[in-house]
């Protein structure tokens, strides 16, 4: 693993570093760049606003790893609202979230229960919620916790990372079910016997897993692939053997974050080609930055003396 992507991934659970940048103003200011506000409200203005551009979306308020039980009832009646609102607003927008947000930490149970109502409301207002992957302590439990929920609804994906050694193995498993997956690079500091450091192998495994989804047995009810990465190259490729194979472009979307990229996403729903943009908002946004510079570290050291001054 390059040591500058080493480094961030580090400074992303380094309490010191959280606080101090929290308080720059230029840190701040740069984070603007990926991220519409700290508010739902900006949030939701923005997906109105890519709505008119053809983007369709995915809203996730930061923050993991709660530390009282109180804060995941607090997050749950978020996203109850958020659903709502997406509704009222007439938004093809789904809602993403970490089950480290909603209690399992403190009680899984309580944490399938919050997931429960979240995917009644979402099966009431026609969207959709997404289970992120955390760091690998919890990929077994998170997986499990999909698997519950995938026997109640369809409505429900999860995401899986191309970084973790197991992640094929995994995949097989969710194919078998049906299942919305959203595949991802992985943003978490592992160590090499879990996950590859080097990012040549990192993208091949992407692209493999995508490979492997986009083959004509995993067209199960509730199947999706979520192609999930700003990599051109990379997504050229999905998209020719997508092609090549002849895969119904209702079985895969492009998804990419905001304010990474803006034109090559606009260039791709202007060519048919389904893709949902991330909105991500809320206070706790430093480890999540964090892990945005690891994966895009043009002007790292720039930011970087920044907060230490």
């Amino acid at each position: 693993m390059p040591l500058m992507r080493k480094a961030l991934l580090w400074a992303s659970t380094n309490t010191w570093l959280r606080e101090k940048a929290m308080r720059t103003a230029f840190v701040k200011r740069s984070v603007s760049a990926f991220m519409p506000g700290e508010h739902i409200d900006a949030a939701i203005d923005a997906a109105m606003s890519l709505r008119s551009q053809g983007l369709t979306t995915i809203l996730t308020r930061l923050g993991e790893n709660i530390t009282h039980s109180s804060e995941a009832d607090e997050v749950c009646a978020h996203y109850l609202d958020v659903i709502d609102r997406v509704q009222a607003a007439g938004l093809d927008a789904e809602i993403s979230v970490k089950p480290t947000q909603l209690g399992y930490d403190q009680d899984p149970e309580a944490c399938v229960r919050h997931c429960l109502r979240l995917v009644e409301r979402c099966e009431q207002a026609g969207t959709f919620l997404w289970l992120d992957m955390e760091s690998s302590p919890y990929v077994d439990g998170t997986l499990a916790l999909f698997t519950r929920l995938r026997a109640r609804t369809a409505r429900i994906g999860v995401a899986v990372q191309a970084y973790l050694h197991r992640t094929a193995h995994d995949v097989e498993a969710l194919v078998a079910l049906g299942s919305a997956i959203r595949v991802v690079k992985g943003a978490y500091l592992e160590p090499a016997d879990i996950a590859y450091p080097a990012k040549a192998d990192v993208d091949e495994s992407f692209f493999r897993l995508c490979a492997r989804l986009l083959q004509d047995d995993n067209t199960r009810p509730g199947a999706l692939t979520h192609i999930a990465t700003h990599d051109i190259q990379l997504q050229e490729r999905l998209l020719a053997l997508a092609a090549q194979r002849r895969v119904a472009p209702e079985r895969y979307e492009i998804a990419m974050l905001y304010g990474i990229q803006t034109g090559r996403q606009r260039q791709l729903s202007a060519k048919g080609i389904r893709t949902r943009c991330l909105i991500s908002y809320g206070e706790h946004w430093f480890p999540w930055y964090m892990r945005r510079l690891a994966e895009r570290p043009a002007n790292v050291w720039f930011v970087l003396r920044n907060i230490i001054r």
